[in-house]
């Protein structure tokens, strides 16, 4: 192949390229388009006063992820769960799962599951029960999120058969023996561990930008340095 040829197969495999990296650069900046649209979700459903778990009757989840809501209800321990290989600030952990009824009797024969917070474990999925418990009747404000959209895999550890490796709401349902509500409360409150024995709240997401502007940025950074790089070995080229 002459000179000439060489050189424009390498300008389309460069043209190419960057074409690749524009396109995923922009992929991210639509990413970070959708990110800011659901921040302002969030924020604005976080500012709304919180229902009641009576006023969830019936709702649609969708409509209500990330609102507040008041909790007042008996917790079953006895039929508790966690959710196994948490982590927070960098430690093993457990996310402690626990089925409330509430007081009001809304919710008749279904339960509600409060995620109460983060316990240490070594091993991500070993906790004493007992001192992880709280009142039996709990008063907290919490978040409403929804259950994860379902994954294949064992839901429950083998080795221990109340430690959940994925949240689905059927697998809870028939270890706990009475329905389960479609969404999950996480508790909020105090975020610093006193005790790593007894649970502490885990942190709501932050509503930030994330990571998709910096992505954005490096990947139009890498079509402009195949472009100029090119212009730069066609010009090296031309002179010799």
């Amino acid at each position: 192949m002459s000179t000439r040829g060489r050189t424009i197969v390498f300008g389309l495999l460069t043209a190419a390229t960057a074409a690749v990296c524009v396109r995923l650069g922009l992929w991210q900046l639509d990413r970070l388009s959708q990110r800011r649209a659901q921040n302002v979700i969030v924020t604005s459903r976080g500012a709304q006063p919180p229902l009641s778990l009576a006023a969830l009757q019936g709702q649609d989840t969708s409509a209500t992820h990330w609102r507040r809501v008041t909790v007042r209800g008996v917790a079953d321990y006895s039929k508790e769960l966690v959710h196994a290989t948490r982590s927070q600030n960098g430690s093993p952990g457990v996310y402690m799962l626990t089925p409330v009824r509430p007081l009001d009797g809304s919710w008749g024969d279904t339960t509600i599951i409060v995620l109460r917070g983060y316990v240490y474990a070594a091993d991500g999925r070993t906790v004493d029960f007992d001192k992880a418990q709280e009142a039996d009747t709990l008063e907290l404000d919490a978040l409403l999120t929804s259950f994860p959209p379902p994954k294949p895999g064992q839901a429950v550890m083998r080795s221990s058969p109340r430690a959940m490796r994925l949240l689905d709401r059927d697998t809870m349902a028939t270890l706990i023996g009475r329905p389960v509500a479609p969404f999950v409360l996480l508790a909020l409150g105090d975020t610093i561990m006193q005790d790593i024995t007894r649970p502490v709240r885990v942190p709501p997401p932050p509503v930030t930008d994330g990571p998709h502007l910096s992505y954005a940025l490096q990947w139009f950074g890498f079509a402009a340095v195949f472009v100029v790089g090119f212009v730069l070995f066609t010009r090296s080229r031309s002179r010799s």
